[in-house]
Protein backbone atom coordinates (compact mmCIF):
# COMPACT_ATOMS: atom_id res chain seq x y z
CA UNK A 1 0.00 0.00 0.00
CA UNK A 2 2.99 2.13 1.07
CA UNK A 3 4.48 1.54 -2.30
CA UNK A 4 0.98 2.68 -4.62
CA UNK A 5 0.61 5.37 -2.51
CA UNK A 6 4.29 6.96 -2.86
CA UNK A 7 3.56 5.72 -6.83
CA UNK A 8 0.20 8.23 -6.68
CA UNK A 9 2.30 10.78 -4.75
CA UNK A 10 4.91 10.91 -7.27
CA UNK A 11 2.69 11.29 -10.14
CA UNK A 12 0.43 14.23 -9.20
CA UNK A 13 3.70 15.98 -8.18
CA UNK A 14 5.08 15.06 -11.58
CA UNK A 15 1.93 16.15 -13.55
CA UNK A 16 2.13 19.25 -11.81
CA UNK A 17 5.17 20.03 -12.33
CA UNK A 18 4.52 19.55 -16.16
CA UNK A 19 1.38 21.60 -15.81
CA UNK A 20 3.55 24.63 -14.01
CA UNK A 21 6.64 23.98 -16.84
CA UNK A 22 3.79 24.71 -19.73
CA UNK A 23 2.37 27.58 -18.36
CA UNK A 24 5.55 29.24 -17.89
CA UNK A 25 6.51 28.54 -21.22
CA UNK A 26 3.00 29.87 -22.39
CA UNK A 27 3.99 32.86 -20.03
CA UNK A 28 7.23 33.50 -21.37
CA UNK A 29 6.21 32.90 -24.97
CA UNK A 30 3.29 35.86 -24.22
CA UNK A 31 5.44 38.04 -23.30
CA UNK A 32 7.96 37.87 -26.11
CA UNK A 33 5.07 38.10 -28.83
CA UNK A 34 3.75 41.43 -26.70
CA UNK A 35 7.42 42.97 -26.57
CA UNK A 36 7.93 42.30 -30.15
CA UNK A 37 4.75 43.58 -31.57
CA UNK A 38 4.64 46.06 -29.28
CA UNK A 39 7.99 47.06 -30.89
CA UNK A 40 6.04 46.83 -34.32
CA UNK A 41 3.12 49.34 -33.85
CA UNK A 42 5.79 51.84 -32.26
CA UNK A 43 7.83 51.76 -35.04
CA UNK A 44 5.39 51.31 -37.96
CA UNK A 45 3.35 54.78 -35.92
CA UNK A 46 6.49 56.68 -35.94
CA UNK A 47 6.90 55.78 -39.08
CA UNK A 48 3.49 56.94 -40.18
CA UNK A 49 4.32 60.23 -38.26
CA UNK A 50 7.24 60.96 -40.47
CA UNK A 51 5.80 59.79 -43.65
CA UNK A 52 2.81 62.13 -42.95
CA UNK A 53 4.75 65.27 -42.01
CA UNK A 54 7.50 64.31 -45.27
CA UNK A 55 10.00 64.54 -43.22
CA UNK A 56 9.69 68.02 -42.12
CA UNK A 57 8.28 69.48 -45.57
CA UNK A 58 4.68 69.80 -44.57
CA UNK A 59 5.44 72.13 -41.53
CA UNK A 60 7.18 74.00 -44.09
CA UNK A 61 4.32 74.34 -46.38
CA UNK A 62 1.61 75.08 -43.71
CA UNK A 63 4.06 77.60 -42.05
CA UNK A 64 3.51 79.39 -45.50
CA UNK A 65 0.10 78.55 -45.53
CA UNK A 66 -0.41 80.46 -42.56
CA UNK A 67 2.04 83.64 -42.92
CA UNK A 68 -0.22 83.90 -46.74
CA UNK A 69 -3.35 83.59 -44.58
CA UNK A 70 -3.00 86.19 -42.06
CA UNK A 71 -1.21 88.47 -44.17
CA UNK A 72 -4.30 88.49 -46.86
CA UNK A 73 -6.87 88.86 -43.95
CA UNK A 74 -4.26 91.88 -42.10
CA UNK A 75 -4.72 93.08 -45.69
CA UNK A 76 -8.49 92.78 -46.36
CA UNK A 77 -9.38 94.55 -42.83
CA UNK A 78 -11.11 97.87 -42.81
CA UNK A 79 -9.59 98.22 -39.24
CA UNK A 80 -5.83 97.82 -40.22
CA UNK A 81 -6.12 100.20 -43.72
CA UNK A 82 -5.25 103.11 -41.41
CA UNK A 83 -1.68 102.00 -39.18
CA UNK A 84 1.31 102.73 -40.71
CA UNK A 85 2.83 100.08 -42.28
CA UNK A 86 5.87 99.50 -39.23
CA UNK A 87 2.90 98.50 -37.08
CA UNK A 88 1.02 96.19 -39.44
CA UNK A 89 4.07 94.55 -40.25
CA UNK A 90 4.53 94.52 -36.69
CA UNK A 91 0.97 92.69 -35.66
CA UNK A 92 0.98 90.66 -38.81
CA UNK A 93 4.18 88.62 -37.40
CA UNK A 94 3.10 88.75 -33.74
CA UNK A 95 -0.14 86.81 -35.08
CA UNK A 96 2.08 84.62 -36.96
CA UNK A 97 3.90 83.83 -34.36
CA UNK A 98 0.86 83.02 -32.42
CA UNK A 99 -0.58 80.44 -34.86
CA UNK A 100 2.53 78.83 -35.53
CA UNK A 101 2.93 78.64 -31.74
CA UNK A 102 -1.01 77.21 -30.93
CA UNK A 103 0.00 74.36 -33.77
CA UNK A 104 3.24 73.54 -32.21
CA UNK A 105 5.32 74.49 -35.12
CA UNK A 106 7.63 76.41 -33.26
CA UNK A 107 9.23 73.12 -32.32
CA UNK A 108 11.41 70.75 -33.78
CA UNK A 109 9.90 67.79 -35.82
CA UNK A 110 12.14 65.62 -33.73
CA UNK A 111 10.66 67.02 -30.87
CA UNK A 112 6.77 67.44 -31.77
CA UNK A 113 7.11 63.49 -33.25
CA UNK A 114 8.42 62.08 -30.20
CA UNK A 115 5.49 63.74 -28.60
CA UNK A 116 2.90 62.33 -31.01
CA UNK A 117 4.24 58.61 -31.20
CA UNK A 118 3.51 59.08 -26.97
CA UNK A 119 0.18 60.42 -27.22
CA UNK A 120 -0.35 57.78 -29.89
CA UNK A 121 0.56 54.99 -28.27
CA UNK A 122 -1.33 55.98 -25.07
CA UNK A 123 -4.72 57.07 -27.36
CA UNK A 124 -4.71 60.50 -26.74
CA UNK A 125 -5.24 61.24 -30.48
CA UNK A 126 -5.25 65.16 -29.91
CA UNK A 127 -7.13 67.57 -31.69
CA UNK A 128 -6.88 68.00 -35.62
CA UNK A 129 -5.02 70.85 -37.30
CA UNK A 130 -7.58 71.44 -39.99
CA UNK A 131 -10.61 69.36 -39.69
CA UNK A 132 -13.75 69.47 -37.29
CA UNK A 133 -16.23 66.31 -36.57
CA UNK A 134 -19.78 66.99 -37.99
CA UNK A 135 -20.70 68.25 -34.19
CA UNK A 136 -17.85 70.93 -34.48
CA UNK A 137 -15.22 68.99 -32.53
CA UNK A 138 -11.80 69.36 -33.42
CA UNK A 139 -10.80 66.03 -31.17
CA UNK A 140 -9.06 63.90 -33.51
CA UNK A 141 -11.42 60.75 -31.08
CA UNK A 142 -14.56 62.26 -32.29
CA UNK A 143 -13.60 62.67 -35.78
CA UNK A 144 -12.77 58.70 -35.94
CA UNK A 145 -15.80 57.49 -33.12
CA UNK A 146 -18.46 59.49 -35.95
CA UNK A 147 -16.51 58.28 -38.87
CA UNK A 148 -16.90 54.22 -37.68
CA UNK A 149 -20.27 53.07 -37.87
CA UNK A 150 -20.81 54.42 -41.37
CA UNK A 151 -17.10 52.05 -42.52
CA UNK A 152 -18.18 49.06 -40.14
CA UNK A 153 -21.67 49.02 -42.34
CA UNK A 154 -20.04 49.49 -45.66
CA UNK A 155 -16.99 47.33 -45.41
CA UNK A 156 -18.75 45.03 -43.03
CA UNK A 157 -21.43 44.41 -45.17
CA UNK A 158 -19.44 43.46 -48.57
CA UNK A 159 -16.54 41.56 -46.56
CA UNK A 160 -18.75 39.49 -44.66
CA UNK A 161 -20.58 38.48 -47.86
CA UNK A 162 -17.86 38.13 -49.95
CA UNK A 163 -16.00 35.76 -47.50
CA UNK A 164 -18.72 33.42 -46.66
CA UNK A 165 -20.14 33.09 -50.32
CA UNK A 166 -17.09 32.71 -51.63
CA UNK A 167 -15.72 29.93 -49.17
CA UNK A 168 -19.09 28.01 -49.80
CA UNK A 169 -18.73 28.51 -53.59
CA UNK A 170 -15.39 26.99 -53.39
CA UNK A 171 -16.39 24.34 -51.53
CA UNK A 172 -18.69 23.49 -54.16
CA UNK A 173 -16.46 24.05 -57.40
CA UNK A 174 -13.55 21.59 -55.78
CA UNK A 175 -16.45 19.12 -56.36
CA UNK A 176 -16.72 19.66 -59.70
CA UNK A 177 -13.35 20.26 -61.08
CA UNK A 178 -13.10 20.72 -64.74
CA UNK A 179 -17.00 21.81 -64.78
CA UNK A 180 -18.14 24.70 -66.69
CA UNK A 181 -18.83 26.55 -63.75
CA UNK A 182 -15.25 25.90 -62.75
CA UNK A 183 -13.87 26.82 -66.04
CA UNK A 184 -16.15 29.95 -65.61
CA UNK A 185 -14.68 30.87 -62.66
CA UNK A 186 -11.17 30.58 -63.58
CA UNK A 187 -11.80 32.49 -66.95
CA UNK A 188 -13.69 35.34 -64.66
CA UNK A 189 -11.12 35.58 -62.33
CA UNK A 190 -8.80 38.26 -63.60
CA UNK A 191 -11.56 40.78 -63.81
CA UNK A 192 -10.64 41.41 -59.91
CA UNK A 193 -7.36 43.20 -61.00
CA UNK A 194 -9.33 46.30 -61.02
CA UNK A 195 -10.04 48.09 -57.67
CA UNK A 196 -12.84 48.48 -56.53
CA UNK A 197 -13.47 52.11 -57.11
CA UNK A 198 -13.32 51.46 -61.06
CA UNK A 199 -16.54 48.86 -60.76
CA UNK A 200 -17.92 52.20 -58.46
CA UNK A 201 -17.46 54.23 -61.21
CA UNK A 202 -19.35 51.76 -63.76
CA UNK A 203 -21.52 50.97 -61.24
CA UNK A 204 -22.54 54.63 -60.99
CA UNK A 205 -23.19 55.42 -64.56
CA UNK A 206 -24.73 52.38 -64.99
CA UNK A 207 -27.09 52.46 -62.14
CA UNK A 208 -27.22 56.07 -60.92
CA UNK A 209 -27.02 58.05 -64.23
CA UNK A 210 -28.65 55.92 -67.16
CA UNK A 211 -31.14 53.64 -64.81
CA UNK A 212 -32.08 56.21 -62.46
CA UNK A 213 -32.39 53.52 -59.79
CA UNK A 214 -29.86 53.57 -57.29
CA UNK A 215 -28.22 56.83 -55.83
CA UNK A 216 -24.84 58.75 -56.98
CA UNK A 217 -23.79 58.38 -53.47
CA UNK A 218 -24.03 59.71 -49.88
CA UNK A 219 -25.49 57.72 -46.90
CA UNK A 220 -29.04 58.56 -46.78
CA UNK A 221 -31.69 60.53 -48.62
CA UNK A 222 -32.46 64.05 -48.09
CA UNK A 223 -35.06 65.27 -46.51
CA UNK A 224 -34.29 62.24 -44.27
CA UNK A 225 -37.16 59.79 -43.80
CA UNK A 226 -38.62 60.30 -40.49
CA UNK A 227 -39.80 56.75 -39.44
CA UNK A 228 -37.43 54.11 -38.60
CA UNK A 229 -38.12 51.89 -41.67
CA UNK A 230 -38.03 54.40 -44.31
CA UNK A 231 -34.56 55.24 -42.65
CA UNK A 232 -33.29 51.67 -43.30
CA UNK A 233 -34.06 51.44 -46.49
CA UNK A 234 -33.00 54.63 -47.78
CA UNK A 235 -29.17 53.87 -45.93
CA UNK A 236 -29.88 50.04 -47.97
CA UNK A 237 -30.32 51.81 -50.82
CA UNK A 238 -27.40 53.95 -50.82
CA UNK A 239 -24.99 50.67 -49.59
CA UNK A 240 -25.83 48.88 -52.93
CA UNK A 241 -23.93 50.21 -55.23
CA UNK A 242 -20.81 50.69 -52.66
CA UNK A 243 -20.91 47.18 -51.43
CA UNK A 244 -21.40 45.75 -54.87
CA UNK A 245 -18.14 47.56 -56.11
CA UNK A 246 -16.43 46.18 -53.04
CA UNK A 247 -17.40 42.60 -53.81
CA UNK A 248 -17.24 42.69 -57.25
CA UNK A 249 -13.34 43.69 -57.14
CA UNK A 250 -12.48 40.25 -55.44
CA UNK A 251 -15.68 38.05 -56.20
CA UNK A 252 -14.04 35.38 -58.56
CA UNK A 253 -10.33 35.91 -57.87
CA UNK A 254 -11.34 34.86 -54.16
CA UNK A 255 -13.60 31.88 -55.57
CA UNK A 256 -10.73 30.34 -57.58
CA UNK A 257 -8.16 31.17 -54.62
CA UNK A 258 -10.63 29.41 -51.96
CA UNK A 259 -11.45 26.62 -54.82
CA UNK A 260 -7.48 26.07 -55.63
CA UNK A 261 -6.93 25.48 -51.79
CA UNK A 262 -9.41 23.31 -51.16
CA UNK A 263 -8.00 21.10 -54.46
CA UNK A 264 -4.47 20.74 -52.67
CA UNK A 265 -5.96 19.74 -49.99
CA UNK A 266 -8.66 17.02 -51.31
CA UNK A 267 -5.70 15.33 -53.02
CA UNK A 268 -3.57 14.36 -49.91
CA UNK A 269 -3.84 10.52 -48.94
CA UNK A 270 -5.75 10.55 -46.23
CA UNK A 271 -8.68 12.08 -48.52
CA UNK A 272 -8.00 9.37 -50.31
CA UNK A 273 -8.10 6.54 -47.84
CA UNK A 274 -11.19 8.37 -46.15
CA UNK A 275 -12.73 7.82 -49.99
CA UNK A 276 -11.51 4.31 -50.51
CA UNK A 277 -13.80 3.36 -46.93
CA UNK A 278 -16.93 4.85 -48.19
CA UNK A 279 -17.32 7.98 -46.02
CA UNK A 280 -20.05 10.68 -47.44
CA UNK A 281 -18.73 13.51 -49.02
CA UNK A 282 -20.29 15.81 -46.57
CA UNK A 283 -18.29 14.06 -43.87
CA UNK A 284 -15.04 14.06 -46.23
CA UNK A 285 -14.92 17.51 -46.30
CA UNK A 286 -15.82 18.30 -43.15
CA UNK A 287 -13.39 16.18 -41.11
CA UNK A 288 -10.33 15.64 -43.73
CA UNK A 289 -10.47 19.40 -46.09
CA UNK A 290 -11.95 21.57 -44.02
CA UNK A 291 -10.60 20.74 -40.81
CA UNK A 292 -6.67 21.33 -41.69
CA UNK A 293 -7.79 24.27 -43.80
CA UNK A 294 -9.07 26.11 -40.80
CA UNK A 295 -5.50 28.24 -39.72
CA UNK A 296 -5.78 29.45 -43.26
CA UNK A 297 -9.66 30.56 -42.90
CA UNK A 298 -9.44 32.32 -39.64
CA UNK A 299 -6.54 34.13 -40.38
CA UNK A 300 -8.66 35.58 -43.75
CA UNK A 301 -11.77 35.85 -41.51
CA UNK A 302 -9.80 38.01 -39.07
CA UNK A 303 -8.38 40.15 -41.06
CA UNK A 304 -11.56 40.79 -42.74
CA UNK A 305 -12.62 41.94 -39.72
CA UNK A 306 -9.37 44.25 -39.20
CA UNK A 307 -10.37 45.18 -42.43
CA UNK A 308 -13.95 46.56 -41.28
CA UNK A 309 -12.09 49.71 -39.25
CA UNK A 310 -10.51 50.37 -42.19
CA UNK A 311 -12.32 51.39 -44.62
CA UNK A 312 -11.96 52.13 -48.86
CA UNK A 313 -10.36 55.49 -49.02
CA UNK A 314 -11.15 55.57 -53.13
CA UNK A 315 -14.15 54.01 -52.60
CA UNK A 316 -15.62 55.88 -49.79
CA UNK A 317 -14.64 58.95 -51.80
CA UNK A 318 -16.11 58.55 -55.30
CA UNK A 319 -19.54 57.37 -53.42
CA UNK A 320 -19.48 60.15 -50.96
CA UNK A 321 -19.51 57.74 -48.19
CA UNK A 322 -19.11 59.13 -44.52
CA UNK A 323 -16.75 56.36 -43.49
CA UNK A 324 -13.18 56.30 -41.91
CA UNK A 325 -11.74 56.03 -45.33
CA UNK A 326 -13.08 59.44 -46.82
CA UNK A 327 -11.72 60.90 -43.78
CA UNK A 328 -8.30 59.71 -44.04
CA UNK A 329 -8.27 60.91 -47.65
CA UNK A 330 -9.60 64.54 -46.60
CA UNK A 331 -6.84 64.07 -44.05
CA UNK A 332 -3.97 63.66 -46.54
CA UNK A 333 -5.49 66.51 -48.70
CA UNK A 334 -5.44 69.06 -45.75
CA UNK A 335 -1.75 67.57 -43.89
CA UNK A 336 -4.13 67.28 -40.92
CA UNK A 337 -0.97 64.87 -39.25
CA UNK A 338 -3.35 63.75 -36.40
CA UNK A 339 -6.08 62.41 -38.13
CA UNK A 340 -3.57 60.72 -40.08
CA UNK A 341 -1.74 59.05 -37.15
CA UNK A 342 -5.11 58.14 -34.91
CA UNK A 343 -6.64 56.10 -37.83
CA UNK A 344 -3.24 54.89 -38.42
CA UNK A 345 -3.65 53.53 -34.92
CA UNK A 346 -6.32 51.50 -34.30
CA UNK A 347 -5.44 49.67 -37.60
CA UNK A 348 -1.94 49.02 -36.07
CA UNK A 349 -3.40 47.90 -32.25
CA UNK A 350 -6.31 46.07 -34.04
CA UNK A 351 -3.24 43.96 -36.46
CA UNK A 352 -1.34 43.38 -33.34
CA UNK A 353 -3.85 42.21 -31.17
CA UNK A 354 -4.81 40.12 -34.26
CA UNK A 355 -1.56 38.52 -34.51
CA UNK A 356 -1.24 37.94 -30.69
CA UNK A 357 -4.92 36.02 -30.48
CA UNK A 358 -3.88 34.05 -33.62
CA UNK A 359 -1.11 32.04 -32.46
CA UNK A 360 -3.73 30.62 -29.69
CA UNK A 361 -6.60 30.11 -32.00
CA UNK A 362 -4.06 28.00 -33.98
CA UNK A 363 -2.79 26.01 -30.97
CA UNK A 364 -6.32 24.66 -30.30
CA UNK A 365 -7.71 23.96 -33.71
CA UNK A 366 -4.60 22.52 -35.01
CA UNK A 367 -2.67 20.01 -32.68
CA UNK A 368 0.49 20.30 -34.73
CA UNK A 369 0.68 23.78 -33.51
CA UNK A 370 2.40 24.41 -30.14
CA UNK A 371 3.11 27.13 -27.95
CA UNK A 372 5.91 27.30 -25.39
CA UNK A 373 9.80 25.69 -25.43
CA UNK A 374 12.13 27.03 -27.89
CA UNK A 375 9.09 29.02 -29.78
CA UNK A 376 6.10 28.25 -31.49
CA UNK A 377 6.75 25.53 -33.49
CA UNK A 378 4.63 25.02 -36.57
Amino acid sequence: MGSVAEEITHKVIKKGAASSSALARVLKYSGVRLLSLFVTVVIGIYLTIMIANMGGYVDKMMKAEIQERITMQIARSPAFKQMDPATKTQLTQEKIASEIERLNLDQPLMIRSVGFLKNALTLNLGRAQNMTSDSGSRSVKAIILERIPYTLLLMGTANLFLFFVTVFLALGLSRKYGSFWDKLVIALSPTSTAPPWIYGIFLILIFAAVLKILPFGGVIDAPVPQDFMGRALSVLRHLILPASSLILSSFFLSIYNWRTFFLIYSSEDYVDMAKAKGLPSRDIERKYILRPTLPTIITSFALILIAMWTGAIITETVFNWPGLGRVTYKAIGLYDTPVIVGTTIIYAYLLAVTVFLLDFVYALVDPRVKIGGSGAQK
